[in-house]
């Protein structure tokens, strides 16, 4: 599945109605918000429409293990309490939004010298 011409690993992402919530273990209350928030973080980054422009305009390509490290490197950062982190690796720097799970913009190695980055509270090296 693609989103924003970006491939994605998992399908399903909030508002598909394909998340189920078992309520019978909550005594027919609802999950918890925090639940919910694990669930979401686990279906994967999304890229947001200025992130995926980004990276074709860049030509950086995303696979299956590029994918991996960087949902690895966001859920280390997410587990430090990070909000806005930067991931740099070999095909470049991910800016992401941890608590929404969704990279914001990238930027190739080439376009990195003399940049300075603003906003973030966080960086992972992958």
């Amino acid at each position: 599945m693609e989103m924003n011409g970006v491939p994605r690993l998992e399908n399903g992402h909030a508002g598909t109605g394909s998340r189920k919530t078992n309520t019978s273990q909550t005594g027919g209350n609802q999950v918890s918000f925090e639940k919910l928030l694990q669930e979401s973080a686990r279906e994967g980054l999304n890229f947001s429409k200025h992130a995926a422009k980004r990276m074709n305009e860049r030509g950086i390509a995303v696979d299956s293990q590029l994918m991996s490290n960087l949902e690895h490197a966001v859920e280390g950062a997410r587990k430090k309490g990070a909000r806005d982190v930067a991931v740099i690796g070999a095909q470049g720097v991910f800016i992401v939004n941890v608590p929404n799970n969704t990279v914001v913009t990238t930027m190739s190695q080439s376009d990195m010298r003399e940049r300075v980055f603003t906003n973030i509270d966080s960086a992972v090296l992958m």
